[in-house]
């Protein structure tokens, strides 16, 4: 699949998503490249988007007093840098989704070309900050997405 997705809007290719983000001039350095930690918000909304969906209403879950997601592990891997006004598309798959966490690989792209690798590793923490089981539902939407459970 070529073409993006609409700007801040993600949809699913099969198991994976795909979400649009545009370069604006607050993402970048002086010299007009994204600064690095900017990935980081990129892939985080990205997730968010995911999260939207596959019906999980964190917000909901939070208020109830059942708990969240938390970034537990980052790791990233900057190949080539984004510039001022391109569009990179951040693809999102699920590696594993087991009783208290999801690991996901995320991808900065532009065209064809991976601009910045990611492994990022979500727990779901209680009220109290103490991982615990996400909710049966969840972990089965992300399960879904799979591609170890699906082969």
């Amino acid at each position: 699949m070529n073409t993006a997705p609409l700007l801040s809007v993600g949809q699913f290719d099969g198991q994976l998503h795909r979400f649009g983000v545009r370069v604006y001039f607050e993402d970048t350095d002086a010299g007009g490249v994204v600064y690095h930690a900017n990935y980081l918000r990129w892939f985080e909304r990205a997730r968010s988007d995911i999260l939207r969906l596959l019906g999980i209403d964190q917000a909901a879950a939070m208020a109830a007093g059942e708990g969240t997601y938390v970034v537990a592990e980052a790791q990233l891997r900057f190949l080539s840098p984004a510039r001022l006004g391109e569009d990179i598309v951040i693809e999102t798959s699920c590696e594993s989704a087991r009783s208290a966490s999801v690991l996901l690989r995320q991808y900065a792209v532009r065209n064809d070309t991976r601009l910045v690798e990611a492994r990022i590793k979500v727990g779901f923490v209680g009220p109290d900050g103490r991982p615990r089981r996400q909710p049966e539902e969840w972990r089965a939407a992300f399960a879904s997405l799979d591609s170890e459970l699906e082969g």
